[in-house]
């Protein structure tokens, strides 16, 4: 049985932050800037708090079966709440998007490959 590639994105909104919590999350930006977003085991966090107070994290899982993504899914979203509660950030509207990227279609370049590697 092959292993499953499972990218989970984790998307809320900050509620009720503090001037400080406020001011916290701006001087930490830079790191959590979307232009460096990436789907990691333990979870990327990215946010643009001066232009709205959404977030995402971004996860990256894996599994056996196709039914474990709603796992992943959940052990996500676990992650994301733990992490902010941890530092006392409120939030709301928590909700998760799931990818299995076996059933993922080719780009370009991968069928171009997969062409080159059947020849």
């Amino acid at each position: 049985m092959s292993t499953r590639t499972f990218r989970i994105t984790v998307r809320g909104v900050f509620d009720g932050l503090s001037a400080d919590q406020r001011t916290e999350l701006l001087d930490r930006a830079a790191e959590h800037d979307v232009l460096r977003a990436a789907f990691t085991p333990e979870g990327h966090l990215s946010y643009d708090l001066t232009a709205r107070s959404a977030f995402t994290f971004r996860f990256l899982d894996s599994g056996e079966e196709e039914e474990d993504i709603l796992e992943a899914s959940e052990r996500a979203e676990e992650a994301a709440k733990v992490w902010l509660t941890e530092r006392g950030y409120g939030y709301k509207n928590l909700r998760s998007q799931a990818e299995d990227l076996s059933q993922a279609p080719l780009g370009k370049r991968q069928r171009r490959a997969a062409a080159q590697k059947n020849l």
